[in-house]
């Protein structure tokens, strides 16, 4: 234990056995002139050396536009996020050099060591996004690569190195254009099972030639491909998956899909979900609690734009941005468009965007990855954003939008309300990148949420979050006994001043990538939690009370809440 450690651990210590006095706590913080928060780019300091590879030679081939993804990860279970970057590699027939994900261990120190020879992930795919659960309940965190073509399952040994299982855990010879992932235990067997997005029909053998001026080849547009049918496997239980993608209700050849988030959508405790489509419309895949699915997202008020038509959705969010109790959610979608913000009321959503302060600006924007997070801690989720577009041509068609587009960060005013700061958290956040991936964690350990963002054919950005309000957080790590080890899909619930928030530990999200698992809330002023109540995925109900704030808490299913050192 380091001496930072264990000062926060007698921290934490002292907080919990007094009565603290609870500190006047400003709904309305993230209003005021500066956001609270600023971002450093930490990414050369860190050790991350990253280009992303599409493979682009001038044939102008769909999948040249759309990756790449992230990840946070505790790979080796040392308590710190070590991180993960997808890449693709050159087509066959035009190879110019050698490209593959990368691997980077957390020293505990901000920076990274790029470990992934060793971790015997230096192999060459074109990998677009990527999923993290422990599928075995072994206690370390294996990896899904989706891939175009086959896609790759990695194996954590515990060791510090991955074996590649896709074989032998029977996710071999499904072949497709897969784009993001999530792992979720849709039976409450104790397992986690494997929701995969497909885009379109698409090989190099399949490719359309489409033309802007009839002469020189362009990207097309998914309507040129037939759609294709997600996949779900089922986890047996013994490192073998079964694909119930017929039997559950899950095939729909028609979907386009590009990203997948899960959700409690009815309350049940069953695991629902949200599937982002490109020019096709979204999916609400509702879990009937006996291994069957059905797409209810027509009646709830998601599968459509407000105008009734379906949009270019890409990315996808679920939170609870309202402190409501209810989980909403976010989509980004084509440029002319909008951010899609639907708030939930119970039994329908309503696409918020426009009055709530986030349609205009992102009217003009092609959005990919999106994260809700508590920014500035002030206990209200903002929502991040990476933007970009798919054409580097696009200047020449359309003059009010560029290829390279700046990231956006929507702070919430506590009353369904949102701003972009973008442009104030410096180090140059806000200026333009091709954005794709987005992922966030507190990879330093100092209680506030960092991002990590990919670019297309281009670099990596970690971006460090640095507190100037002086608000304080709250983190809990969940593991799950008679649930999944890594507990996708517990929800936590917290009480403190009178407000009221809700997390679900989640797996996929975002756009092609997975943020940390560990749930984060931001406290404000506040330096006591008066409840915790924590839902596991089996359906037991755990409590904790007076919790400090400054502190990390471990959570193990039917052994209570316990504090740890430092965040």
């Amino acid at each position: 234990m380091n001496r930072r450690s264990f000062l926060r651990g007698a921290a934490c210590a002292v907080s919990l056995s007094r009565v603290s006095r609870l500190r006047a706590f400003d709904a309305q913080g993230s209003t005021a002139a500066s956001p609270g928060f600023r971002f450093s780019d930490v990414t050369s300091a860190a050790g991350i050396s990253f280009q992303h590879n599409s493979g682009a030679y001038g044939g102008k081939l769909l999948p040249e536009t759309l990756g790449s993804g992230c990840a946070f990860l505790d790979y080796d279970r040392d308590g710190w996020q070590d991180i993960l970057l997808i890449n693709g590699m050159d087509w066959p027939g035009h190879k110019r050099q050698r490209s593959t994900l990368r691997l980077y261990h957390n020293n505990r120190n901000g920076t990274f060591t790029d470990v992934t020879s060793r971790a015997g992930l230096d192999l060459e795919m074109y990998g677009m996004g990527v999923a993290v659960g422990d599928y075995d309940n072994d206690g370390f965190p294996d990896i899904l690569i989706t891939c175009v073509g086959q896609n790759r399952l990695f194996h954590n040994t515990g060791k510090g190195r991955f074996v590649d299982v896709t074989n032998a855990s029977g996710l071999g010879r499904h072949l497709a254009f897969s784009t993001s992932a999530l792992w979720f235990d849709y039976d409450r067997d104790g397992f986690l099972d494997l929701f995969v997005c497909n885009y379109v029909k698409w090989s190099p053998e399949r490719d359309v030639f489409c033309s802007l001026d009839g002469k020189h080849k362009s990207y097309c547009t998914p309507e040129a491909y037939r759609g294709e049918t997600c996949w779900l496997f089922h986890n047996r239980g013994n490192g073998t998956f079964e694909d119930v993608t017929a039997s559950s209700g899950i095939f729909d050849s028609s979907s386009k899909s590009l990203g997948v988030a899960m959700l409690d959508n009815d309350g049940d405790g069953w695991i629902d979900i949200l599937v982002a489509n490109d020019t096709q419309p979204n999916k609400l895949y509702r879990n009937q609690r006996n291994g069957t699915f059905k797409d209810a997202a027509v009646e709830a008020g998601l599968a459509f734009s407000t105008e009734g038509r379906a949009r270019a959705g890409m990315g996808v969010d679920v939170a609870d941005f309202t402190n409501s109790g209810h989980l909403g959610a976010a989509i980004t979608n084509f440029d002319n468009e909008m951010i899609g913000l639907y708030d939930f009321d119970g039994k329908n959503y309503a696409d918020i965007a426009s009055q709530a302060g986030v349609g205009l600006p992102s009217k003009n924007t092609l959005g990919f990855g999106c994260i809700f997070l508590d920014a500035n801690l002030d206990g209200w989720l903002d929502l991040a954003v990476a933007n970009g577009h798919i054409d580097e041509t696009v200047r020449n068609i359309r003059g009010n939008v560029g290829y390279a587009q700046p990231p956006q960060l929507f702070l919430n005013n506590g009353n369904r309300g949102f701003h972009d700061v973008a442009a104030e958290l410096d180090a140059g956040f806000d200026h333009p990148k091709v954005g794709r991936g987005l992922a966030y964690a507190d990879f330093d350990r100092d209680g506030d949420l960092d991002l990590l963002l990919t670019t297309n054919n281009g670099p990596a950005y970690l971006y460090r979050n640095d507190q100037l309000a002086e608000n304080r957080s709250i983190r809990f790590r969940l593991l799950g006994t008679k649930s999944n080890r890594d507990a996708i899909g517990a929800t936590v619930r917290i009480v403190a001043g009178g407000m009221k928030q809700s997390r679900m530990l989640k797996s996929g999200s975002s756009y092609l990538s997975q943020s940390e698992l560990p749930v984060t809330f931001g406290l404000g002023k506040m330096d006591r939690v008066a409840s915790a109540v924590i839902q596991w995925p089996s359906g037991r109900i755990e409590e904790g009370k007076n919790l400090a704030a400054g502190c990390s808490y471990e959570c193990v299913e039917g052994k209570g809440i316990s504090p740890q050192d430092g965040f």
